[in-house]
């Protein structure tokens, strides 16, 4: 790094982090993080035309599927540059500006998600716990608003300590944890005071990531309760064959968010390569094991792109 510390802690160009003690590897390791950026791309957006074009698939379920799936292609877009740009060796640089932007999208696109997984448990809950009211209740306009007020939440949410970012002091070396911005990572160079952000922060993830998790496990406490009281197993085995996708949706967001959570916290003195890998899967696995998840497991889906496999090689 040919930049002095002084000169990082006095400028407004923050430093990414690749793979420390790996820039030999660079080379090797943007092959597999280049295919796995192509398949986030190209899976998702097969899940979208698949949706668009099948109008078996015009229902609530996959409508909110197609949010999930424009929110992981908004996340991969949103990242892509700096993380392939760096094993690229395009250069591991970044302004202030850009970087608050990113890390708007990042957290917002994170809080969008989860409000998408919480309105698909919704579905679920209503289509095994209330079929006859299915229809009545996820209605075209309900839907509309639900994905409305997600993506507003999302949006408008985090803008107070976003703002914040751009008028903190950052005297410490401008050196990130990450091969992208993350609102802690900024806060851990600032010497403003940040309790403001810190605790604003603190209750926006009990108020959204968290809240979200646990109305989703009520919700599916209420559908394995209806489902233990359908008398054929074949029928309450075929009841929680649709929710196996979500179920497995749910694990891929969440279970990465725990971990990173779990890292920046408490593993302060771990090797700096656990930060990174587990930001990666944090921003990767989820818009990479969704489509397929999806794919594999929703019988529409998987049909239609049968279908249109076996047209293209005739």
């Amino acid at each position: 790094m040919s930049s002095s510390p002084a000169a990082i802690t006095n400028s407004s160009i923050f430093i990414l982090t690749g793979f420390p003690g790996l820039d030999q590897y660079y080379p090797w390791f943007s092959i597999p993080f280049s295919s796995v950026y192509a398949l986030v791309f190209l899976g998702n957006s097969m899940v979208l035309h698949v949706i668009r074009t099948e109008p078996s698939l015009h229902q609530p379920m996959f409508y909110f599927l197609a949010l999930l799936a424009v929110t992981d292609l908004c996340m991969g877009l949103s990242t892509v540059q700096t993380v392939l740009g760096i094993l690229w060796g395009f250069g591991n640089k970044i302004n202030l500006d850009t970087c608050i932007a990113q890390t708007y999208f990042v957290h917002g696109l994170s809080c969008t998600e989860s409000g998408v997984l919480l309105a698909m448990a919704f579905d679920r809950f209503t289509a095994i716990c209330n079929p006859l009211r299915y229809t009545s209740i996820l209605t075209s306009s309900r839907i509309t608003h639900f994905m409305v007020t997600i993506l507003m939440r999302s949006a408008l949410s985090i803008l107070p300590v976003i703002i914040r970012l751009k008028f903190f002091h950052y005297c410490r070396p401008h050196i990130l944890s990450h091969s992208f911005c993350l609102h802690q990572d900024l806060l851990r160079l600032a010497c403003s005071d940040t309790r403001f952000n810190n605790l604003y922060a603190l209750v926006l993830v009990i108020c959204t990531l968290l809240l979200d998790a646990v109305l989703i496990i009520i919700s599916y406490v209420f559908i394995l309760h209806t489902v233990l009281a359908i008398a054929s197993q074949e029928e309450r085995i075929k009841s929680l064959q649709t929710c196996v996708s979500h179920i497995c949706a749910v694990l891929v967001f969440y279970i990465p968010i725990i971990g990173l959570t779990m890292v920046h916290r408490f593993g302060k003195h771990l090797s700096p390569l656990v930060h990174v890998l587990m930001g990666n899967i944090y921003i990767l696995f989820p818009p990479l094991m969704n489509p397929i998840i999806y794919s594999v497991k929703t019988q529409q889906i998987r049909n239609r792109m049968g279908k249109w496999f076996s047209l293209k090689r005739s």
